[in-house]
């Protein structure tokens, strides 16, 4: 990563050295990208949307969102992979939910920036 930055303010090498010391690893810095990814699909945002409610079966969620199970599933497999919701299986049905509180945070937050 190229860690040479102008400066205008008279800061100087100061600055250099602390912003590179808190400058996150690459790999750190291409998931982080990869996951905001995730949350650009607005099918994915409904989703979680209706997860913040509760755990729920894709029928329930295909039905909220008037949406195919199909499309549903698909989705959900997206949002499992990144590690943003999990599964509970109950005999033949599968439950999903948001993998913790941080989905909610990072969702919640998106929100009220966009409403401001």
């Amino acid at each position: 990563m190229n860690k040479e930055f102008n400066c205008t303010h008279g800061a100087g090498s100061d600055l250099e050295a602390k912003i590179s010391e808190m400058t996150p690893d690459e790999p750190a810095l291409f998931d982080t990208a990869e996951l905001l990814k995730v949350f650009g699909d607005a099918t994915r945002i409904r989703i979680i949307f209706v997860l913040c409610r509760g755990e729920l079966c894709v029928r329930d969620i295909a039905n909220c969102l008037e949406m195919t199970q199909s499309a549903i599933s698909h989705q959900l497999r997206v949002l499992k992979q990144a590690r943003l919701v999990r599964t509970r299986r109950d005999g033949k049905t599968i439950f999903y939910s948001l993998c913790d509180d941080h989905v909610k945070t990072i969702f919640y937050h998106a929100m009220e920036h966009v409403m401001e």
